[in-house]
């Protein structure tokens, strides 16, 4: 059953918006009938029926309310920017473990520099990744996309969560099974991952001074973007639903 996001429902009824609703109609040639997944774009899902298709859009029947599929612990990645098109993948793959948000962060051994009008756009780019991968893997809600902070900034915001973890290649003991052992029950959990040339110690010292916990992902060093991948995955088996 494909997925479309839809306007605003009313009396059970909802348009699709213009750019789904030429997917729908052009692309998939859907009819009136045809059963499809609607989406609100805030958590919402429901199994809908095509009722109408014309040039002015498509118009669906709200069936029935379907599972959103958001997990019990929020998850936010603070990603070191990356090279290349990297946090395209990493975006799409955290919206399938169903990470609650996705913050660039400018660190220290970052190679790309991002003014704020490329960070704009990289935004922009990465939000649409993000709703593509939520209408895949049956997610009612994509998750938010930051245009990229400072170090400044993170540390301000990384005290506002119940639980900091930073894997880090030179931390030992550690592990990501042993912070949940400590802290089972947090709901909002915020992972700090470094860009390619990963996190300096200095950086490393003033998250811990904060609160953040290095865990370690193992004994062999992982490209950045398997690192924010594994670290989310590790995080919502643990304290979430995988």
């Amino acid at each position: 059953m494909h997925s479309f996001y839809i306007e605003p429902p009313v009396d059970g009824q909802a348009a699709l918006l213009p750019e789904e609703s030429r997917h729908a109609l052009k692309v998939l040639r859907l009819r009136p009938g045809d059963e499809l997944c609607a989406m609100d774009g805030d958590g919402r899902r429901w199994r809908a029926e095509l009722l109408y298709g014309g040039e002015d859009g498509a118009v669906a029947r709200l069936l029935e309310e379907l599972d959103g599929h958001e997990p019990p612990v929020r998850v936010t990645v603070y990603q070191g920017v990356p090279k290349a098109d990297k946090l395209d993948l990493i975006v799409q793959k955290l919206t399938e473990l169903g990470a609650a948000r996705l913050t660039p962060v400018k660190l220290e051994r970052c190679v790309v520099k991002l003014n704020a009008r490329d960070g704009q756009k990289r935004r922009e780019r990465l939000e649409r990744i993000a709703r593509e991968a939520a209408k895949q893997c049956n997610r009612g809600r994509a998750p938010a996309v930051d245009a990229p902070i400072g170090w400044a900034e993170l540390l301000e915001r990384l005290p506002k969560h119940e639980l900091v973890l930073a894997p880090w290649e030179e931390a030992a003991g550690r592990r990501m099974k042993d912070a949940f052992a400590e802290a089972s029950g947090a709901r909002d959990i915020a992972v700090v991952i470094g860009p390619e040339g990963g996190m300096t110690p200095a950086e490393v010292a003033a998250m811990e001074a904060v609160g953040a916990r290095t865990v370690t992902l193992g004994p062999r060093i992982l490209r950045t973007e398997t690192a924010a991948v594994t670290a989310a995955a590790l995080a919502m088996a643990l304290w979430g639903d995988l």
